[in-house]
């Protein structure tokens, strides 16, 4: 018979590690207490440590970089938008002077 897989929510992930990160105990022992699998609680220490050791070592998260992708793209159109604005008022300071 083929075994269901249970499904956590993030709330409950992030609280299991918080439990390992702040109490100090073993994740085995965590794992025990909360009724799941030690290496499932290690896995999700190891992405939370992972996660922390990029933001710690300067790189960017998933969210971070997707904002900083759309704002590099705002600021490509703004570039443009402002040089197509100088090259029409060049153009019409030359037409009222009667250049």
């Amino acid at each position: 018979m083929a075994e269901t897989r249970r499904r956590f929510d993030p709330e409950f992930r992030a609280g299991a590690v918080r439990i390992v990160r702040e109490t100090g105990k073993s994740i085995a022992q965590v794992a025990r207490d909360l009724g799941i699998n030690s290496g499932t609680l290690a896995n999700w220490v190891h992405q939370d440590r992972a996660a922390l050791g990029e933001a710690a070592a300067g790189l960017l998260a998933e969210d971070e970089r997707a904002e900083l992708a759309r704002l590099r793209r705002e600021n490509a159109e703004l570039a443009t938008e402002r040089d197509v604005l100088k090259r029409s008022v060049v153009l019409w300071v030359k037409e009222a002077t009667g250049r």
